[in-house]
């Protein structure tokens, strides 16, 4: 009985948690397209700067349901791929403002958006209804492979762009001498976030591909 209850309570969180952010990411990619049509693309972060916080800071809590049990996705894939793009977020785009208005930004975000409404729809779908359909699943484990690539390439370009900016402000950095007898350079921090990116991103890119082969190979099997 308790156990009974227990699967019931996580499917019913799983579910809600899942279909908030699919609506979430609904309302960024239909902002950034609006705009994007109707103002150009200086204008995208100004439209969708508030749904894109929350969305992606709520994917933190993915990192806890795998901490937790609650999902089996691996920590070690979860972990760096929230990590990154919350240093996009906070980090680089709300914390330097020249960086809002370029071009770059609207790829992020339409690349971001589609790939997470697939994601959390396929989800919301196999926790609600116990399963999703086949050509959703395909969605999920195919659209990455063009869709990764530009919105790597546009993460990593924001990062570059936002260098001058972080070097000239000095925001975030800690000087000597101070009572914690310690110093700490944002440039620096940003620097080996580009070097993540050099292992991380094959990486990411060759474990999804093997999830892809493994998941639609037992689909066809079925």
């Amino acid at each position: 009985m308790a156990g009974s209850l227990s699967l019931l309570l996580r499917r019913l969180y799983l579910s809600l948690y899942n279909w908030t952010l699919f609506i979430g990411w609904s309302q960024v990619l239909y902002l950034a397209v609006k705009t994007l049509r109707e103002s150009g693309p200086e204008q995208v972060y100004n439209a969708v700067e508030r749904p894109l916080q929350f969305a992606q800071s709520a994917a933190f809590l993915e990192i806890l349901h795998g901490l937790v049990g609650l999902v089996r996705s691996p920590i070690t894939a979860t972990l760096p791929q929230i990590s990154s793009r919350l240093f996009l977020v906070w980090g680089i785009l709300w914390s330097f403002p020249e960086t809002q208005s370029h071009v770059l930004v609207s790829s992020l975000v339409i690349s971001w958006s589609i790939t997470e409404i697939i994601r959390y729809s396929f989800y919301g779908m196999k926790e609600t209804l116990g399963f999703a359909p086949s050509w959703l699943q395909w969605l999920r484990y195919s659209t990455f492979m063009l869709l990764y690539p530009i919105g790597i390439t546009s993460e990593v370009g924001l990062i570059y762009l936002a260098m001058p900016h972080i070097k000239n402000s000095e925001k975030y950095c800690i000087r000597m001498p101070n009572k914690w007898n310690f110093s700490f350079d944002y440039i620096c921090a940003a620097i080996v976030a580009l070097g993540f990116y050099v292992p991380g991103s094959p990486h990411m890119y060759g474990y999804m591909l093997g999830q892809r082969k493994k998941i639609l190979s037992k689909s066809k099997a079925e």
